[in-house]
């Protein structure tokens, strides 16, 4: 049996963002390995759509949950309808996310409350209520997504490289919190992927792809959980930006300012 691999049908996993991207090569992996999916996201018909594929390519139950995850209230009611539905969660995956590249100055307050809640608030509440189920039952595993930015707080990043920070302190921290009670916690570091978050067309994600800047989102959903089964409490999927932190964090005033006059134009 592959790493992470069950008896098709035996166990669940619950992936948020699960309609496209990073979300999307996540289920689609948790599917190949066996697990029947509750996938959630704000659109009914990506979901619906890959609902039918993976229902039809794997065998396997999918039940598909429309919400906003970005609101106060969202990761209690996500708990209480996996419950009031009769779900047992055995791995639950974090990803839904928002970019946002803009001077905090310039950034509209509801864009402000909707990132930090939906990186920060729902991403914990959800980690405490699912992980007190799951010691219950003797274990789990939960996968946050985290950005390899956090390396990165630049002019126009500061909004989301710090509510991804959060996310990152926080997993670690967590994991060893629950540890002893049979629980894997995961806070996943990617550089850019070959998705539609940072508004790059086709076109680009395929020049980011062949330069190696960007990678794809199916890689990082496989080395992100053969990270989780192994317990390990953080990774950066792909190696050769690894080699790159020291010169992210130690990057000089001079580049800083240049880097800024040269992304206004980009910032939106």
């Amino acid at each position: 049996m592959r790493l992470g691999e069950v008896e098709r049908g035996s166990k669940t996993a619950l992936v948020t963002g699960a309609s496209t991207g990073i979300g999307r090569a996540y289920v689609e992996e948790l599917a190949s390995l066996g697990y029947n999916l509750v996938i959630v996201s704000r659109d009914e018909a990506l979901l619906q759509k890959a609902a039918a594929e993976l229902a039809e390519r794997y065998g396997v139950g999918v039940t598909v949950l429309t919400r906003d995850l970005a609101c106060e209230t969202a990761g209690e009611e996500l708990f209480g309808w996996v419950k009031g539905h009769g779900f047992e969660i055995d791995v639950l995956v974090n990803n839904a996310g928002m970019f946002s590249f803009c001077d905090i100055c310039n950034t509209p307050v509801e864009r402000i409350k909707r990132t930090i809640l939906l990186h920060d608030m729902t991403t914990t509440i959800l980690c405490r209520l699912f992980a007190e189920d799951m010691a219950v039952r003797g274990g789990g595993y939960i996968l946050n997504m985290s950005s390899f930015s956090i390396w990165m707080p630049f002019p126009g990043l500061s909004l989301y490289s710090a509510s991804k920070a959060y996310l990152k302190s926080f997993s670690v921290a967590f994991a060893k919190e629950v540890r002893e009670k049979g629980i894997k916690v995961t806070a996943v570091c990617p550089a850019g992927i070959a998705t539609d978050l940072y508004g790059l067309s086709k076109r680009w994600q395929g020049i980011g792809l062949r330069l190696g800047v960007l990678m794809k989102p199916e890689f990082c959903a496989r080395r992100g959980l053969k990270a989780l089964w192994r317990g390990r409490k953080c990774i950066v999927p792909d190696w050769w930006n690894r080699i790159f932190i020291p010169f992210c964090v130690l990057m000089p005033p001079f580049m800083l300012r240049w880097l800024r006059n040269y992304t206004m134009k980009f910032q939106k």
